[in-house]
């Protein structure tokens, strides 16, 4: 990631911790990447350059209003405003989801799979995980039709590739290997 958008999480986090608002907090990130995520009128409006930082700023908190934020946020993100750095909402946020979760114990398994499975499969998952890590785990769910089937998790820096892609290339890797072997 970013060392922008580290630097603006850490310091977010920093003062929901100090300010005992980590809970809030996080819920009020969570609401912000998912509005985020969902509208691109507002991923266009902090990209457009020809608004002035007022009228970002006014459109802005207009949306804050509706989510419900706590001003500790609705400051932070207004600070990246006067800043130039609303751009980087998206690194920010990831950042910030990744420091919090590590400050309260958590771990992030992002798992990807060829297609849709069952809520019970990533339950089981998720405490097969917690397990092994001895953490909780936030399970981030993806999809990648391209995996033909198997699972592929991440957690961290460490990957389990499980995938039929994975065992195909590795199985390519092991004939090409041999044929080439005197």
């Amino acid at each position: 990631m970013s060392a922008i958008g580290r630097r603006y999480a850490k310091a977010l986090l920093e003062l929901a911790d100090e300010q005992k608002q980590m809970d809030a907090v996080v819920a009020d990130i969570a609401k912000v990447r998912e509005a985020w995520q969902l509208s691109a009128d507002f991923r266009e409006l902090v990209s457009n350059p020809v608004l002035p930082r007022p009228a970002i700023k006014s459109v802005l908190n207009a949306i804050l209003e509706k989510l419900a934020v706590s001003d500790l946020v609705r400051n932070t993100l207004n600070l990246l405003v006067d800043r130039g750095r609303l751009a980087q909402l998206d690194q920010i946020v990831e950042e910030f989801d990744v420091l919090a979760e590590a400050k309260t114990g958590r771990v992030r398994a992002e798992i990807t799979t060829a297609r849709p499975m069952s809520d019970s499969y990533f339950e089981q998952l998720k405490t097969k995980l917690a397990e092994i890590t001895g953490a909780e785990v936030v399970v981030v769910k993806k999809e990648d039709p391209s995996l033909i089937g198997g699972v592929v998790t991440r957690i961290g820096d460490q990957v389990f590739d499980g995938s039929i892609k994975n065992r195909l290339t590795e199985l390519r890797e092991t004939l090409l290997g041999e044929g080439t072997t005197p």
